[in-house]
């Protein structure tokens, strides 16, 4: 006997769906209006109202205004494809094309997710919570790159740096105010960083 009502088989499927579309309007309602107005000038209620949604809605949906933040870091990470950076690590171990494969992951991430990265670093100054995330995001930035540095060949880095030293020359080179100062004052294209970058990486990097 068919199924008189078929729909019904698929209500709990239509439901996530939903929820999961209203998660994504009120995420982008919020990094439009962290963007353009400032985290702290942000309110729940603003972002409910620019995403058409009640503010019980946000605040079931995220938490709160940190929670919302975190989403939002969280996505910026996806954006940058880290499967991709990982599949490029695996299939080419030189060195000079491993700091090229990082210098595309941090053009990418910070091309499609700057202004998220940048939203996060202004709120963490008034917000503990997020200040937490902010340390933990740069804290595992410099542990992928320890992990990449220390696989290396003994000898690979150039005399005089050893692996601590050589995440920090990575961090202060291919970081967001670098890549946001080159990009919007000084008019270089998002790939003309990515080249910079990977030819300064391995001049100042490997022997």
């Amino acid at each position: 006997m068919a199924d008189a009502h078929p729909r019904r088989r698929y209500d709990s499927l239509r439901r996530t769906a939903k929820a999961q579309q209203t998660s994504a309007e009120i995420a982008a309602a919020a990094r439009s209006l962290f963007v353009s107005k400032g985290w702290a000038a942000t309110t729940v209620r603003d972002v409910a109202a620019e995403a058409g949604v009640s503010v019980p809605t946000v605040y079931a949906a995220y938490g709160n205004k940190a929670g919302l933040t975190k989403a939002l870091a969280d996505s910026a990470d996806l954006s940058a494809d880290m499967p991709r950076l990982l599949a490029e690590l695996d299939r080419n171990p030189d060195p000079s094309a491993q700091l090229a494969a990082m210098a595309g992951y941090d053009r990418r991430l910070f091309e499609r997710s700057g202004d998220v990265l940048l939203l996060v670093r202004e709120a963490a100054r008034a917000e503990p919570e997020l200040a937490h995330t902010y340390r933990d995001a740069r804290g595992r930035g410099d542990d992928a790159h320890r992990q990449v540095f220390t696989a290396w060949p003994p000898e690979t880095l150039a005399r005089g740096i050893d692996v601590a030293s050589a995440v920090d020359i990575y961090g202060a080179l291919c970081n967001i105010d670098v890549y946001t100062d080159l990009t919007e004052e000084r008019g270089w294209t998002p790939e003309r960083v990515e080249r910079w970058w990977a030819e300064t990486l391995v001049r100042e990097l490997l022997r």
